[in-house]
């Protein structure tokens, strides 16, 4: 039989080596589909990279045997707990709050604006895409490099004839020292149509920081009114209880002077209950608008912050304006619109960009090169963002300038389909801009509507607030004189709390719809914030 090669032998275990390395990372993920992760922990209690911890694996295999053992098992005999890391345990500090202080909506705006998260997120965005741009304009200028390198070489031969054997051995060693300059001079408008994309790139990023400034300043004016319509229920609710003690106390008056009967005093009861009851979901309310407020805000939820009780807005009254001239007025000041309409620009440039790479670009490039010793170099390959360095002289000293032209011929369709796509993102980009225009007079006109609406349901609920008010007392009185029944004094008081907590809400969603159209104007300057609205 033939002997294997040790060499070939060496190669096949070496490649089976690797390969064993590759699927040896499965024990890295978990063991089974239906037991539990048990991860490695490092001494801080952080999560790390690696198989599944011994210690775990065997306790949940023992607790997995011991539960299959006396009862079937249950999902409920696995734990799914993570292991806690003691370094996110710490919740970060809210922010510097003046406890006496009551704030009310411009603060709490201010406030909003400079510790919500968003706001930074969009600030880093906007930084990193000038930063983009700054790149791009890098473009004009050389390309300097500089690289030094040493060199080792040896040499050994030996040869055999008839007058005997004979070997022979040589190094050589040095330095290469290279300074070279790459500089591309003209290309046609490429680096030109670059920069402008990266211009507008910028531009549309400075408007999404915008965007965010007001998406931020309309959810907290929104949820502000939001938390003084729970306040207001509050205060209709506890005046609804007053108003149910109240004809309780008629009710037990009339009962103990043989004027009434106990189903009276039982009925009104009930209601004493229904009212409690309605004031403790009121409170319950109160407290979840108190935690969106600040959830809009983007602040720790352990903030407390004071909120001051909101002014009385004296509400418009309803306008007939045109439509048109509201859009007309309100659509080219639009972030979204502004955003497509640079977009649509960035596509366009890229589209000059593309049509540049069929175009011939001049170039310059220099270099100089010292050599010690014996060393030769004929190139320096490039590393990173060096550019390769060529036509060094073997020579002690060596340099050289070149001004040439690149004409490119052929790559396989790949210039053409790089333009194709070029066209179709910016035919894309128009189509979004007109889209864009569209559903910016579609959300005015809207919003437009719904505060008509909510403007007339707020007459409205002035109206019936008036008229249950009176219906409440006349039945009221009439009962505790004993000419009317309970029933309808019952009646007419929910009639009345329904009446205040439509009041409060459809005041409290004009506020909110005004919010609203003055975000679909992008005009969020407008959206009531004191009582000079």
């Amino acid at each position: 039989m033939r002997r294997l090669n040790p060499s070939f032998a060496l190669a096949i275990l070496a490649a089976a080596g690797l390969a064993g390395c590759a699927t040896s990372s499965l024990d890295m993920a978990p063991d089974s589909p239906d037991r539990p992760w048990q991860p490695q922990t490092d001494a801080a209690g952080a999560i790390v990279p690696g198989p599944a911890s011994a210690s775990a694996s065997a306790s949940a295999s023992a607790a997995s045997a011991a539960s299959a053992s006396s009862a079937p098992s249950t999902t409920a005999a696995h734990s799914y707990q993570l292991p806690a890391n003691p370094a996110l345990a710490a919740v970060p500090p809210p922010p510097a709050l003046e406890q006496a202080h009551a704030y009310d909506l411009p603060e709490l705006i201010d406030l909003a604006e400079s510790a919500n998260p968003l706001t930074r997120i969009a600030w880093n965005d906007a930084r990193n895409v000038a930063l983009a741009a700054g790149i791009a304009k890098s473009a004009y200028l050389p390309q300097l490099s500089v690289a030094a390198m040493g060199q080792y070489a040896g040499f050994h031969n030996s040869e055999t004839s008839v007058l005997g054997d004979s070997s022979s051995t040589a190094t050589g060693h040095g330095m290469t020292s290279v300074v070279a300059l790459q500089w591309l001079l003209f290309d046609f408008g490429g680096r030109a149509a670059r920069v402008e994309a990266a211009s507008q790139a910028s531009v549309m990023a400075n408007i999404a920081f915008t965007a965010v400034h007001q998406q931020v300043i309309f959810d907290v004016s929104v949820a502000f009114y939001t938390y003084q319509a729970a306040r207001a229920r509050i205060v209709t609710t506890q005046q609804g209880l007053d108003n149910a003690e109240a004809i309780l106390t008629a009710a037990q008056s009339r009962y103990k002077h043989g004027v009434g009967t106990v189903i009276e005093v039982a009925q009104a009861n009930q209601n004493r209950a229904q009212a409690r009851l309605a004031l403790v979901q009121a409170q319950g309310a109160e407290s979840n608008s108190y935690l969106a407020l600040i959830a809009a805000m983007g602040i720790s939820p352990l903030s407390k912050p004071r909120i001051a009780e909101m002014p009385a807005h004296t509400l418009p009254a309803i306008t007939n304006d045109s439509i048109d001239r509201i859009v007309s007025s309100a659509i080219a000041r639009r972030p979204d619109v502004l955003s497509a309409y640079a977009a649509e620009r960035v596509n366009l440039a890229k589209v000059k960009a593309a049509e540049s790479d069929f175009m011939p670009k001049v170039f310059l490039s220099a270099n100089g090169a010292y050599n010690t010793g014996s060393s030769s170099i004929s190139a320096v390959p490039a590393i990173g963002q060096q550019l390769p360095t060529v036509n060094l002289s073997g020579g002690r000293y060596g340099g050289s300038v070149i001004v040439g032209v690149t004409i490119p011929l052929y790559d396989g369709g790949l210039r053409s389909a790089v333009l194709a796509q070029a066209r179709n993102d910016a035919d894309s980009a128009s189509t979004r801009l007109t889209r864009s225009r569209e559903e910016a007079v579609r959300q005015i006109v809207a919003a437009q509507n719904t505060l008509q609406t909510s403007l007339a349901a707020q007459a409205a609920s002035k109206e019936l607030l008036a008229a249950a008010q009176t219906t409440y007392d006349a039945a009221f009185d009439a009962y505790r004189h004993g000419v009317g029944s309970v029933t309808d004094a019952l009646l007419a008081q929910n009639q009345l709390l329904a009446a205040k907590n439509a009041d409060a809400d459809s005041y409290s969603s004009s506020l909110s719809a005004a919010a609203a159209l003055a975000l679909a104007t992008g005009s969020v300057d407008s959206i009531p914030m004191r009582d000079n609205w």
